[in-house]
């Protein structure tokens, strides 16, 4: 799942997107509020987590525009811990709101309350075929047996699963799961998926990740007689 934070405090932001990130998160980072809005509104994210005090316009203003066009969950993180302040938030459509200094413990767990609450009640698991994914134990099952993934491997099946039948670029997957530009001189994203195919394909007789030469790849269900 990718996150993007907005926090001008230098210290504060590369914490929060160094302990998203080994969490299994694509965490990335802006430092002010126009930038953060327009990354919002030009980027698919599943969460915002956004300083009220901001340069250039505060995390009040960036979600009130935010919520012209888009429903993402947005969390608040500030010294700001004013009643009054955590009120206004909430009336501008904001999902939680936690005072600094914060607990990341906390932080991860109100991460996954706001994330679980913006799924539908029945799309804590992700089924293709025989293929399940837990998202709330973060647990991968094939034909009931259990699969071990690291945290980048769990994020890569997650987001082949829920773009399930479409052909993901390579650009387009370690956009979201390594938060890098693609470049051709780099085979992060093919030996990653060939490490998934091994937990997920080699053992069984059908197989669910396909290659499209020249485009990318895609999880979906084939008939045997499908190249």
């Amino acid at each position: 799942m990718r996150i993007l934070i907005v926090e001008d405090e230098g210290k504060t932001g590369l914490y929060l997107r160094k302990g998203l990130t080994e969490a299994g998160y694509v965490a990335d980072w802006v430092e002010d509020g126009i930038s953060g809005q327009h990354q919002a509104e030009t980027e698919d994210y599943d969460l915002l987590i956004v300083d009220v005090m901001l340069p250039g316009q505060d995390g009040w203003t960036l979600l009130h525009n935010l919520r012209r066009s888009k429903s993402t969950p947005v969390l608040f993180l500030t010294a700001r811990d004013d009643v009054g302040d955590r009120i206004r938030g909430l009336e501008l459509g904001a999902d939680d709101y936690l005072a600094k200094p914060f607990d990341f413990v906390e932080l991860t767990a109100r991460v996954k309350s706001i994330l679980r609450r913006a799924r539908p009640q029945d799309s804590n698991t992700l089924r293709v075929s025989d293929l399940e994914l837990d998202l709330t134990r973060r647990k991968a099952t094939r034909q009931g047996r259990v699969i071990l993934l690291t945290a980048k491997e769990f994020a890569l099946l997650w987001l082949l699963m829920r773009r399930e039948g479409e052909i993901l670029p390579r650009a387009i997957i370690a956009s979201q799961v390594w938060d890098m530009n693609f470049s051709s001189d780099t085979n992060v994203v093919d030996s990653a998926i060939r490490r998934l195919r091994s937990k997920l394909d080699d053992p069984f007789e059908s197989k669910l990740i396909h290659t499209v030469r020249g485009m990318g790849y895609v999880l979906e269900v084939r008939s045997q007689a499908t190249p």
